[in-house]
């Protein structure tokens, strides 16, 4: 690089994390406002699990949500600085060509997308561990999804299982079901019932109450053994209680690799429940790529020096990103509502403004 090309990129990585720690600050305490009351109730947390266990880790994830906004507020930040200065004038009357100046903020744009992406799929679930067990434990509570009657799981082309009702305040749940096939997957070879199933030790040893077991046989009835009521079995099977009882938030702890792993198993017992996950797993990839186009409509917008300065560039930019972040939201509650697939709900507003931003870089002022 030479020096212009690392004086821009020094201003640009200077106003950047310069904004993430003064907006890391405001979200600190904006967050600690609205929860105080969790904090200080009777058997709320310590300062230290406060501090390290929660705070620690807020701050990388709620900083990832926003990384492309924060980019564009520092490009335009710095962008109209220079162009207020003149500085502008003074390279591009230097022979220096104006889409050449491109390539220093090309450069910041990657490497804080590398760390954006790099975050998003690896670091930042690694540390929303904590963060969530800490929400669940003292603030969100009660965030559970997912049935509670009429569950039906198969666990293999040869076994599932259905439950009538389950409560997850004593893990007990009634009507169960236990069915087997045969190879092919079309005919019955035995049912298992139990009018009751207790969980005794997590995640999936129960104890099932009056069982009547109906075996098929080859003459013209089956072989049905019933236990009295009072009889039990305990045993291990394929039911876990992560499928009955789960948090709303357990997305954000998965790392890219296990909600892939999560979303094929999920399909394979036909549980379904999985374009939540699906629609995380694209966005973490298309909010990075987001950053080059902002990049690219935040010089658009500051490079032209304009009456009123900074403040027109950065409400230019504040209300593009607001229709940005708009259209991002509503296309992928269109994904999970509407039938709109996963991938074309996440990347349609990245598809749209990269068709702007090239549009603004042709037209802004050279």
């Amino acid at each position: 690089m030479k020096i212009l090309d690392r004086y821009i990129l020094k201003r640009y990585l200077g106003s950047f994390f310069f904004i993430v720690l003064l907006f890391s600050m405001l979200s600190v305490v904006v967050d600690a406002a609205e929860k105080i009351e969790d904090f200080i109730e009777e058997g709320g947390p310590s300062a230290y699990e406060v501090f390290f266990d929660y705070y620690l880790n807020f701050i990388p994830w709620i900083n990832s949500l926003i990384f492309p906004l924060y980019n564009l507020i520092a490009v335009v930040f710095f962008t109209s600085r220079l162009a207020a200065n003149s500085e502008f004038i003074a390279m591009i009357g230097n022979g220096v060509n104006h889409y050449r100046l491109l390539l220093p903020y090309l450069i910041g744009a990657s490497m804080i997308a590398g760390i954006h992406y790099y975050g998003n799929h690896y670091l930042i679930p690694k540390s929303n561990v904590t963060r969530t067990t800490f929400v669940n434990t003292y603030v969100w509570k009660h965030n559970f999804v997912g049935k509670s009657t009429h569950f039906h799981a198969a666990v293999s082309p040869t076994e599932e299982f259905y439950l009538q009702g389950f409560n997850r305040y004593d893990s007990a749940g009634s009507q169960f079901a236990w069915i087997k096939h045969d190879s092919t997957g079309l005919n019955r070879v035995s049912v298992l019932n139990a009018t009751k199933i207790q969980l005794l030790k997590s995640p999936n040893r129960w104890r099932l109450s009056g069982i009547r077991n109906r075996v098929q046989s080859s003459g013209f009835s089956d072989d049905v053994t019933a236990m009295s009521p009072q009889s039990f079995i305990d045993t291990t099977i394929g039911l876990y209680i992560t499928d009955l009882i789960k948090r709303d938030n357990r997305k954000d702890n998965m790392t890219t690799d296990e909600l892939i792993d999560f979303i094929n198993k999920q399909k394979d017992r036909g549980l379904g429940g999985t374009l939540v996950f699906e629609v995380e797993r694209f966005r973490r990839s298309a909010d990075p790529f987001s950053i080059f186009i902002l990049t690219l409509i935040g010089f658009s917008i500051a490079s032209r020096k304009m009456r009123g300065g900074m403040a027109w560039h950065l409400v230019l930019g504040v209300m593009l990103s607001a229709v940005y972040i708009f259209m991002a939201k509503f296309s992928t509650t269109f994904s999970i509502n509407g039938g709109l697939p996963p991938f074309i709900g996440v990347w349609v507003p990245n598809f749209m403004f990269s068709i702007v931003a090239v549009f603004m870089l042709l037209r802004a002022q050279k």
